[in-house]
């Protein structure tokens, strides 16, 4: 199949679970309309403080994420590859009166309206298991980031890739399974869904081949949601996973700036 290809099927799966996922218990999006937020700890402390910057968020879902940074003042540009997810994040940028765009289509051919980079470029959780080549994926990161701007990702560990039964180390062809969703009301319904697998030091090394100077990189025994089967709660929203009795890094950040 062609990238294309893979990217339609994608697209026909994220309409589906975005639909779901907006009614879903997990996302909680009543909570997150009375003033709660849906980022998590690791990423409230590591980026730390937005107020009065653009930030550019790469597959933004249906943007509770974006809208929770436009909450802390940051002025938020959200991009998906589904029209179905896009449409209900500008639903809530409207209803919330967030200062926040938002851009329906694959990260790979978004490009910035104006003039002006961004301040801050943010991704997180699962996203870039969608995306064949961490090389465009980084070139589009430094393409949108202003020079002395900030970079930060956090994301799952690529690992469990490995425990699960899937390559640790990034495959041409993508596994392609027919899955249902994550949250708890998605029924029978499933769809087929394409993900390429991406060690970290493809990340690490992709960014810095485009000019991103990594100013960190951390490692975490637990992930912020229960999405993994095995999964512990060991302290209140913290999720642990064991192999062999030992616990298995489940969550990675990576915080850089751009130098040149």
């Amino acid at each position: 199949m062609l990238e294309s290809e893979y990217f339609e099927m994608n697209r026909v799966g994220w309409d589906k679970r975005a639909a779901a996922h907006f009614e879903s218990k997990f996302y909680d999006l009543p909570g997150f309309l009375a003033g709660e937020t849906s980022l998590r700890e690791i990423e409230l402390a590591e980026l730390g403080d937005v107020k009065g910057q653009s930030l550019l968020h790469l597959q933004c879902h249906f943007g509770m994420d974006t809208l929770s940074w436009a909450r802390k003042g940051a002025v938020c540009t959200g991009v998906d590859i589904s029209p179905v997810a896009i449409q209900k994040a500008r639903e809530l940028a409207e209803e919330l009166k967030l200062n926040s765009e938002f851009v329906c289509t694959d990260v790979y051919s978004f490009q910035r309206s104006g003039s002006a980079l961004y301040d801050i470029v943010f991704t997180s959780y699962g996203a870039i298991c969608w995306l064949p080549d961490i090389t465009r994926w980084a070139e589009v990161v430094a393409g949108n980031l202003a020079v002395g701007g900030r970079f930060y990702i956090a994301d799952f560990h690529s690992i469990y890739d490995l425990l699960a039964g899937y390559s640790y180390f990034t495959q041409v062809q993508p596994d392609v399974d027919e899955e249902g969703t994550y949250t708890e009301n998605g029924g029978d319904e499933t769809a087929k869904l394409a993900t390429w697998s991406h060690p970290m030091s493809s990340v690490i090394n992709a960014l810095v081949n485009v000019g991103i100077q990594i100013e960190r990189v951390s490692e975490f025994p637990f992930s912020p949601y229960n999405c993994f089967e095995g999964m512990v709660e060991r302290e209140p929203g913290r999720f642990y996973l064991s192999h062999k009795g030992n616990d298995v890094p489940i969550v990675y950040s990576i915080t850089g700036r751009k130098v040149a």
